[in-house]
This record gives structure tokens, sequence and C-alpha cells, in this order.
């Protein structure tokens, strides 16, 4: 993974960063164009036309949802949490990888994030926002929302400090601000190109009042990497804090398979599988459909890979220490939930599908081929986008559904109406998406052109030396 390798696993040299044989003009006008001057596809019509539609079905439930209330859910007792909150954390993960790429491996100066890391900003904002809409919806009277907000009553005091949600309020929603803040610093050069190669006169003054008067002198330049630096800075504890947070909110509960303190590293390893595991399940169509391999090389498939690999390792071994955990505690209640309820109960099937897609189908990546083989890492990211869906409903339906009391234990299945929320939030995040790649550049156009300069004058040699464009 770092750039300073000389070969990778096999003996094989290191594909380039960037494909040789690029101009400064030639990436741009390969960018640009795509947003310009092509125009959308039949492809882009299906995929809008499919992501409209879940959106319309999004719109019907959460109406039905807020004329009926959340009892249109599978939601009982003891099953208090369901679908909801499952998506919200599953949502919340995918969201971590776009952090991960820009600012961690920003501060590292990895040169392979370049290609990669302003489509995965967008994914960051757009997954933040699928997952905010569940435990608003969750409270059941959505509209009261304020409660769970920050504000100081006439008294001086924080009176609705009394429920874990406020925790996810404080971290989802400063995540949110910084990633959106980091994602548009990091646009302005490139507003500033289409502002300059828009034909469109309506089309140049919006692109316009966008960059901000960007002119790209040396002062611009400068202040522009101071900020983008600190934004970098301040998101990086921000990729830990937030799903350490989201975590607590079942690491803070008495309830057996969730009084664990293995959860907060645990989650963190997850998002980040599940985020890179959604990079690659929309960066591998991304550059075919337009013609972006040049930019989008095997070396990215390759250290996403490892990534996933590793972090799915980390995840593999959390299932192990919770198996550990239970059977050392001697606490019963633990020893059946996690020893038989899970592996052997009524969400068997679950368990299993769950271990087989983060755990041993991630297995196939220690082999360089398939890292570098895009259509089979394109099919094992959708597995473990899966999986880690699945992991989410283990931990919440199981750990609920069998709890201390065992004359209270209830089956908990979903409705039509869980399916169709969660259902339409992928509408929502995949339509985002589309829009996202027509109206902005899916490639950072200024750091590619930094790469160019190895390519003419150094050539592929010095990328795998790691030197600095």
């Amino acid at each position: 993974m770092a750039e300073t390798h000389h070969h990778a696993g096999g003996g094989d040299p290191l594909p380039p960063v960037i494909a040789p044989g690029h101009t400064y003009a030639s990436v741009t006008a390969t960018i640009a164009d795509v947003v310009l001057k092509r125009p959308p596809d039949w492809r882009w019509f299906l995929g809008m036309g499919a992501a409209s539609s879940l959106l319309l079905i999004f719109g019907g439930a959460v109406a039905n949802l807020l004329l009926t209330g959340v009892g249109i859910w599978g939601v009982n007792a003891p099953v208090m949490w369901g679908w909801a909150i499952i998506n919200f954390v599953w949502w919340v993960g995918i969201g971590h990888a776009g952090t991960l790429i820009s600012a961690i491996l920003l501060l590292l100066k990895q040169q392979w994030r370049t290609s990669i890391n302003r489509f995965a900003e967008a994914m960051t904002l757009f997954a933040v926002a699928c997952a905010g809409m569940f435990p608003l919806l969750h409270m059941g009277r959505p509209w009261k929302f304020f409660w769970m907000m920050p504000y100081p009553s006439t008294m001086a005091l924080l009176p609705q400090w009394r429920s874990p949600l406020v925790w996810d309020v404080f971290a989802v929603s400063t995540y949110a601000t910084v990633s959106a803040l980091f994602w548009y610093v990091g646009l302005i050069p490139d507003l500033a190109t289409l502002r300059d190669r828009a034909k469109n006169k309506y089309l140049a003054m919006a692109y316009g009042a966008l960059a901000l008067g960007w002119r790209g002198s040396g002062r611009h330049w400068a202040r522009y990497k101071t900020a983008y630096m600190l934004l970098a800075g301040m998101s990086t504890p921000l990729v830990v804090s937030v799903h350490t947070v989201v975590s607590l909110d079942f690491a803070a509960g008495v309830i057996p398979g969730w009084h664990a303190t293995i959860f907060p590293p645990y989650f963190v390893a997850g998002a980040i599988f599940s985020g890179f595991a959604m990079v690659v399940t929309l960066c591998v169509p991304l550059r075919s459909w337009y013609g972006l391999k040049d930019f989008i090389t095997d070396r990215h498939l390759d250290n996403m890979a490892k990534i996933m690999l590793a972090t799915g390792m980390i995840v593999g071994y959390g299932y192990a220490m919770e198996f550990f955990i239970a059977w050392y505690s001697g606490n019963p209640f633990e020893e059946y939930l996690l020893l038989h309820a899970r592996p052997f109960g009524t969400y068997k099937n679950a368990y299993r599908t769950m271990i087989c897609c983060n755990v041993l189908i991630p297995q196939l990546l220690w082999a360089p081929s398939i890292r570098r083989n895009a259509v089979v890492l394109w099919v094992i990211s959708i597995f473990v986008n899966i999986g880690m869906w699945l992991e989410r409903y283990v931990i919440v339906i199981t750990s609920l559904s069998e709890d201390f009391l065992p004359s209270s234990w209830a089956p908990y299945s979903p409705t039509i109406w869980d399916v169709a929320t969660f259902a339409g939030t992928i509408g929502l995040f995949t339509f985002f998406i589309f829009l996202f790649v027509r109206s902005l550049p899916a490639i950072a156009i200024a750091e590619m052109r930094e790469l160019v300069h190895e390519t003419q004058h150094h050539g592929h040699g010095a990328q795998a030396h790691g030197e600095k464009a």
C-alpha cells in the first residue's frame, strides 16, 4: 500500500498511479468534458430512472409513516430498534471511507488517493444524509427533532440531554459539516476550471459563483493548501470518533451481545471496511463508463483491496473475541446469545451469511490477480456491503429479541414499509451520485495535474519510489 514499495505481492511491479502519456491539457479535457461536453448516455438515464423510482417509494413510505406512526414498521416489544437503526449504523459506516481517503491519506502523502478522493468525499456526504433520516423517523415525532439539539433552555440548562441520540447528533452533524467543507474547499480550483471552459453563459456564471473568485495565483494556492491541510487534520480524528460514538449507543446498554468494550474499535474497522467496499462498488462502473481507466488504475484497485483485506481481518478478529468473551465471562446470558442463539438460533441464516461475506470471501484478496481484477473485486465489494448490513442486523435484532427475560422473547420480522424505506434511501444515495457525476468533476483535476509532472519527467520508476509531484 505504501508508495515506497517497489513490488506488489507476487513480485509484480506496481502499476502506475496515472497512465503515462498524459499532458496537463489531456487530463483537464478528459475529466472536465464528462461534465461539460459529453451528453448523458442510456446507462445514466437508466440509473437515474431507477433511483427516481426508489425515491418515489421513499416519499410514499415516509408519508405513510408520518400519517400512521412507527407501528407500520416491524418493531415490537422487546425489539424496539429495527431496520431504522440498522440502516443508520450501516449508512454512517459507509461514509467513513471518504474521509479516510481524503484526510488521512493526504496527511500521509499517499499519491494514489488523488483519483478517488473526490467521489469518495461526495459519497460520504450522501451516505451521511441517508443515515440522518433514520434517527429522525425512528423518533416517531420527527417534528420534535430540536429536542436532540444542543441549545440552552431559559434556565441555562440542557434538559434534552436525556438520550444517547444526543451523542449521535453531535458526532454526525460535526462529521457532516467538516466533510462538506473539506469536499467544497477541494473543489474550488476545479470549479474555476469548469468556469473557464464552459461554453454556456449561465453555467459559467454558476461555476464562477461557486469558485469564489479563484484565479490560480500564488496567494490563492498558498491559502488553499493551508485550508486543505487544516481541514484534513480536523477530519482525521472524526474518522475514529464518529463511529466510536455510534457504537457507544450499543455498548452503554446492558443487553447481552452489546455490553462489550470491543465495540468502538471493531465498529470503526467495520465502517472503514464497508466504506471502501462502497468506493470500489462506485469506482469500477465509473471508470468503465466514462473512460477513466488511465486515472483509476489497477494500482488504486490493488490498494483499496489491501485496505479491505486488513479491515476485514480486524472485523473477523472482533467476531472471534465476542465468542471468547462470552465463554470466558461465564455469563449464562452472553453464552446463550453468542454461542447458541446467533450461530444456531432463529437468525442463524443471517449470522452465517454475515460470516461468509465479511470473513471468508475477503480472503480471496490475498491473491494479487484478484485484487487487480476489476470485475471480481466489484463482486467481492457487493458481498462485503451485504455482509456489513447483516452484521448490523445481527447485532441489533438478536440481542433485543432474546434478552434477560425469556418470557418476553419475541421474533422480529420487517414489514414492507421497512423494506420500502431502506430501498428509498438507496435510491436517494444513487440519485445524488448520478447527479454529482453529471454536474461536478468526479476526479480532482488540479491534483491529477500534479501527477502529470512525474509521468513526463520521471516515469513509472519515480512513482514506485514515491517521489512527490
